[in-house]
């Protein structure tokens, strides 16, 4: 497929690079040099330097003929991005995308009108990341969750602490405490910034994450093998009244959720208060003072968020929240180095505007039926589901026995109304909706068990 990506900003060169795993040919558009030779030097890309809507530009990128536009630059006003997304859809590219920092454009009437316009898709990542922290605080016990199939099935993603229970403990061992009872299983472990599928001998170590998937009615006792309890969020502080901020204020305006936001800038605390409901708090003050901390009683909060543009602010300020005592902390990070070094010092989830909007726009280089993909913070596995197409090498054994990539594990399966655990001995059959984790390099592989018998990729392969 070829994709063109306007922006050589943190989400097009991660789009960048994800994209060109996948065999695609990636051409990127920046005017700044030294952001396209940062990524031709990490990706196997073409870069074109010029204004992101020039038509001569947009011509030298091959947009004309492009199967995907991507207009995700952040350095130029939204409408810059519109009016290069409209531009790439009238020069002949099949489907268009751009990103835009204004909910207003997100409105039904908008959207249908920028549809009609040739916008397949407009994306806001501070909404989008703000949504995962809403559905965060209702999912406590996990740094990240995510729910398919209707919630018949779940992934989610629990650290490994000093007072853990599977601390020192072998992956069998945990599996013979919990029993045959198929409700849920390990199926990767990040560690030291790598992520490795487990065998039976694999141990568990002090600040492991671990990545689970788990059936509906399995989920709470999963949580006691873990020693995780959900928490009822009821009081939320956050530090940073930064977009993303906002956003968050307003996803949750009709909850039970108090919130409090402190900002250091005065003009944006004005803002602020004009903006959103009369029932948030707004402080201005600055956040990293853990004397106002204190003043603004932060040990009576359940939740704490940090959201500032910093990361290092954001994960310090998380730390000194876990030492007043809060139960669940949330920072926004953004570059790879920060999101560990959170992980290590205790910060409960992570969240990364990059690798949720990407996940967003994926599911354009895929068929029409594909929905969406996930990366999670702290790995660059991808998490896939596929209908399982007749005739596929996927249906020809248990999965013991046809020889499925040691790169990648099938967590689960959905077969009609019923939901399952995958185990060595299942037997995957055609329509079977089936989900993936599998390392990056092991991606291709595992596409060859899903074809069909005329070597096809079934249409219906889905990334969540």
């Amino acid at each position: 497929m070829r994709i063109v990506i306007e922006g050589a900003g943190e989400i097009g060169s991660h789009l960048a690079k994800m994209l060109s795993r996948e065999d695609n040919e990636i051409t990127v558009i920046d005017t700044d040099s030294q952001r396209l030779a940062r990524l031709t030097g990490g990706a196997d890309v073409a870069v074109v330097q010029g204004h992101p809507s020039s038509i001569q530009t947009m011509k030298a990128a091959g947009v004309p003929t492009a199967d995907l536009f991507i207009a995700v630059n952040p350095f130029v006003p939204q409408d810059v991005n519109i009016v290069s997304a409209i531009l790439a859809y009238k020069l002949g590219a099949r489907k268009v995308s751009a990103r835009v920092d204004d909910e207003e454009f997100l409105e039904p009437e908008n959207k249908v009108m920028f549809k009609e316009l040739g916008l397949d898709l407009m994306f806001f990542p501070e909404r989008i990341a703000a949504e995962e922290i809403a559905d965060q605080l209702k999912y406590t016990a996990s740094s990240e969750s995510m729910n398919f199939a209707n919630g018949k099935l779940g992934i989610a993603v629990f650290k490994i602490d000093n007072d853990s229970p599977l601390l020192d403990m072998t992956v069998k061992e945990f599996a013979e405490t919990a029993g045959e009872n198929e409700l849920f299983r390990i199926i990767a472990i990040t560690r030291n910034d790598e992520t490795i599928i487990p065998k039976y001998n694999t141990r568990f170590k002090y600040c492991d994450m671990v990545f689970t998937i788990s059936r509906r009615e399995g989920s709470e006792m999963l949580m006691r093998r873990l020693g995780k309890n959900n928490i009822t969020v009821r009081r939320l502080m956050i530090v940073g009244g930064s977009v993303m901020a906002e956003q968050v204020a307003k996803s949750l305006a009709n909850s039970n959720v108090s919130i409090k936001i402190i900002e250091n800038d005065r003009a944006r605390c004005l803002e602020l208060r004009e903006r959103l409901d009369d029932s948030v708090a707004i402080v201005c003050g600055d956040g990293r003072n853990t004397d106002l901390l204190v003043e603004e009683l932060i040990t009576e909060y359940d939740a704490f968020a940090a959201l500032t543009g910093s990361d290092e602010t954001n994960v310090l300020a998380c730390a000194a929240a876990k030492r007043f005592g809060v139960d669940l902390t949330i920072a926004d990070v953004e570059h790879k180095e920060y999101i560990h070094l959170a992980e290590e010092i205790g910060v409960d989830t992570v969240i990364n505007k990059k690798l949720l909007t990407a996940g967003k726009i994926f599911k354009f280089t895929l068929s029409g039926k594909a929905r969406s993909i996930r990366y999670m913070s702290g790995t660059n596995a991808e998490i896939l589901e596929y209908i399982v197409a007749p005739g596929s090498a996927i249906t020809k054994g248990r999965l013991m026995d046809i020889g499925f990539p040691a790169g990648a594990v099938i967590g689960g399966v959905i077969r009609g109304s019923e939901a399952f655990i995958a185990v060595g001995s299942t037997r995957i059959e055609k329509y079977d909706r089936v989900v993936v984790f599998a390392m990056p390099e092991t991606a291709r592989e595992v596409d060859r068990f899903f074809k069909k018998d005329n070597g096809e990729l079934s249409s219906d392969r889905e990334h969540i």
